[in-house]
């Protein structure tokens, strides 16, 4: 790899740096650069930086203005960039596959005619950059190479790394960049953000994700999954025919469409497997698939099958569960 920095795009949500931007700095740090550095744009900006520099950024450039959060980031985003990508060069940058990071990958693979990978699941470095993604689903696995051009930009699926914090270190280094914010991109104006409220842990962060699709039969079915997550203190998933079905919202979608997830256990009760399905949690540590049909392509993956109505050996294990507990 030469010898430009790789950059990572960070966000912040909630005031806590996006895991994400954690993940790619992990994944950053083994590539080989001379630097890894963090752009991290919005309000919030200037605190996430400690997070980013334990994660292995040792710049970070920040720019605080409220129009990042307040218009759409890509316009913005890209016309802040671009100068700065002009004066420091760098050989790759990373963004988290987010309606944000989308959004600013798009917009300045635009504006630098460059091209942007997407949905990544790996990269390799080496006397060329290739990022290992998936097309058609999941049916088909391809390794694209960039040419020549750089920044190679490439965004990746959410979960494709482990995130993982150094040692403690030295500060990275911040660098304040201006925001540059065309009145054109006023034109648009975020005026609304809603976070699903949950009861448990995140879905995404869960280490017990327990998930239904249409073997359930309703979605009054549900409840249970509720249940057996709550006694487990883990999260509750779905299938993308059960949010199709509208049984539920598509904040629990696990899925190609909807959230990867890694937990320690994955519990598929009443999902057949499609391809669409297990993209998003095939990375589970231990895999246990509860379906009445014998041929279920989940079964394929599991480390443990349970052949049987799902409704019924949930119930059995909700149970189990609360015998225990009590």
């Amino acid at each position: 790899m030469a010898n430009g920095p790789v950059w990572v795009f960070a966000e912040v949500v909630d005031g806590r740096v996006a895991p994400g931007a954690l993940e790619l700095l992990t994944k950053a740090r083994s590539l080989g650069a001379a630097d890894v550095e963090a752009v991290c744009l919005g309000p919030g900006a200037r605190e996430a930086v400690g997070e980013l520099g334990r994660h292995g950024a040792s710049t970070v450039y920040i720019s605080i203005d409220a129009g990042f959060v307040e218009l759409l980031m890509g316009g913005p985003g890209a016309d802040t960039l671009a100068p700065l990508i002009a004066t420091r060069k760098p050989e790759l940058i990373l963004f988290p596959g987010t309606h944000d990071g989308r959004d600013l990958a798009g917009r300045l693979a635009a504006k630098l005619d460059l091209p942007v990978i997407a949905n990544g699941l790996d990269i390799e470095t080496g006397a060329a950059i290739t990022v290992t993604s998936t097309i058609f689903g999941v049916t088909q696995v391809v390794r694209t190479e960039f040419g020549e051009r750089r920044p190679a930009l490439a965004l990746f699926r959410p979960k494709a790394f482990t995130a993982s914090a150094l040692p403690a270190g030295p500060a990275p280094r911040t660098v304040e960049v201006p925001a540059v914010i065309d009145e054109r991109h006023r034109r648009a104006r975020v005026v609304d953000r809603s976070t699903p409220v949950a009861t448990g842990p995140a879905l995404e962060e869960a280490t017990v994700v327990v998930s239904g699709g249409r073997g359930l039969q309703e979605p009054a079915n549900f409840e249970l999954l509720h249940e057996v997550a709550g006694l487990l203190h883990g999260a509750v998933g779905a299938s993308r025919a059960a949010v199709d079905a509208g049984w539920v919202p598509y904040s629990m979608q696990v899925g190609q469409t909807g959230k990867t997830v890694k937990p320690t256990v994955y519990i598929a009760c009443g999902i057949s497997g499609a391809m669409q399905h297990t993209v998003g949690m095939r990375g589970a540590q231990a895999i246990v698939a509860i379906n009445r049909d014998p041929e279920a392509p989940i079964f394929k993956l599991a480390d443990l099958g349970i052949v049987g109505d799902a409704l019924t050996v949930l119930r059995q294990l909700r149970d189990e569960l609360r015998s225990r507990s009590g």
